[in-house]
């Protein structure tokens, strides 16, 4: 049988664990190139030899997504699979359509196919869209396990933005891990929290590493899952966060959906903030094609220090990046908050917007009139600094998962909205928790 030439198509995550899980060192495959999307200054570099394996000595390049076809009719490619997330259905049957015009397979990998099995509990928090609430939901599991007297290890999906060989595996129990390793606004959004709580993280690019580390000190993983994603572990309790502020997405989205279906617990979070009829509507959907799952709401309350500096304001408000671009939300905790303080006035800093910040809102047209907190590299902080100074306001309000102050330089006043999760009927969770612990030490 002839060796298939593979692309994989990806935005430096799903691709690379993909790869690294079905492709690397199968000698029924040559993957010839990863294509990249989603997150700037991915394209153009390689995944590197040391990573790779040894049927590649000069590792694999990565093209631009809009290069498809060329390298589909260049490298005469067999087949390109489907791997990053938070992408619509339509999109991805697009690009399926593209791929099978031009003689080339189209395929997405089987969730099984690319989960490890770890020694020990691994509790999953995947979400239908990019923005549906992981964070505050991570930190709550979190808080419950350690309650529960369980050492938890959290493990954050992959945002390998700087040197691939060396984020290989990284591990983060402190803020000096996080300037050691160089870490971008994006990374820390992710994993401050877990460090505030007295957690340790790990991330990286070997998820198989990662995990065989993670275990040597961990009760329990819990993973920390990205975008839309299915998790990279085979999961004893899965949770999935429903949003109803987008409600239907959770039937519209890859790879959302299939959370969606797979998952023990789907968790409605936002509640406080929706109408009854969308939070009734992603029940109903449950009901239909999830049926055994657990269904359980959740509001998702906002909190700002300070609230008289922002009454009869004019404020500037700061969310977090990937809820506004390719989650596709106008609006998050940010606005929220603002407008429960009583601000006069939400600054639109579209007209101001400097470089690669302008270029965000050209690229993500529904993030106007709010600022999405970008920063994948130096240059983004820096043209994230100047549109602030350069938007006239009375004070800056940031509703990202950590406090920009400890990163940006600016000279206007800036605070920080905080959002948690509170469970519509307290303790629902705890109690799953504690079966699926029981249960896995009945077995053991």
């Amino acid at each position: 049988m002839a060796t298939r030439r593979v692309v994989i198509l990806g935005a430096a995550g799903r691709d690379f664990h993909n790869f690294n899980t079905v492709y690397r060192d199968n000698p029924d495959y040559q993957v010839v190139a990863f294509t990249a999307t989603q997150i700037p200054d991915i394209a153009g570099r390689r995944y590197p030899a040391v990573l790779a394996g040894k049927l590649y000595p000069e590792g694999i390049p990565i093209f631009d997504e809009s290069e498809l076809v060329n390298l589909i009719q260049r490298e005469k490619v067999d087949a390109a699979v489907f791997s990053y997330s938070d992408v619509l259905h339509a999109t991805v049957m697009h690009l399926a359509s593209l791929c099978i015009a031009h003689g080339c397979d189209f395929e997405l990998l089987g969730a099984d196919k690319t989960m490890i099995k770890s020694s020990k509990p691994v509790i999953a928090i995947t979400a239908v869209r990019t923005g549906a609430g992981k964070s505050q939901t991570t930190r709550f599991i979190s808080n419950i396990l350690k309650k529960l007297g369980k050492k938890v290890v959290a493990i954050r999906h992959p945002m390998p933005y700087g040197d691939l060989a060396r984020q290989a595996c990284q591990r983060f129990a402190d803020y000096g891990d996080l300037d050691k390793h160089e870490c971008t606004i994006e990374e820390r959004e992710e994993y401050e929290p877990h460090i505030d709580n007295g957690f340790v993280v790990y991330a990286g690019v070997d998820y198989e590493q990662i995990i065989r580390s993670a275990e040597q000190e961990a009760d329990v993983i819990l993973w920390d899952g990205g975008n839309n994603d299915l998790p990279f572990y085979k999961s004893d309790l899965h949770i999935c966060i429903a949003d109803p502020l987008r409600s239907g997405h959770e039937m519209a989205y890859h790879p959302g959906e299939a959370n969606f279906r797979m998952a023990g617990i789907i968790l409605i979070n936002k509640c406080d903030s929706a109408k009854e009829a969308d939070i009734r509507a992603i029940e109903d959907n449950a009901a239909m094609v999830n049926p055994g799952a657990r269904v359980i709401r959740a509001n998702s309350p906002v909190s700002c220090p300070k609230p008289e500096l922002i009454k009869g304001k004019n404020v500037l408000v700061i969310e977090d990046g990937p809820t506004l671009t390719h989650g596709s939300m106008t609006y998050g905790a940010g606005v929220v908050a603002a407008r429960n303080c009583g601000a006069a006035k939400i600054v639109d800093p579209m007209p101001y917007a400097v470089a690669s910040i302008a270029a965000t809102y050209r690229k993500y047209p529904n993030a106007k009139g709010i600022l999405p907190a970008m920063g994948y590299g130096e240059h983004q902080v820096k043209d994230l600094e100047a549109t602030i100074e350069a938007t006239p306001c009375d004070v800056v309000l940031s509703a990202t998962p950590i406090d920009l102050t400890r990163i940006l330089k600016v000279n206007k006043p800036m605070l920080h909205a905080t959002y948690d999760l509170a469970e519509v009927r307290p303790g629902q969770l705890e109690v799953e928790i504690q079966k699926t612990l029981e249960v896995l030490a009945h077995q053991a």
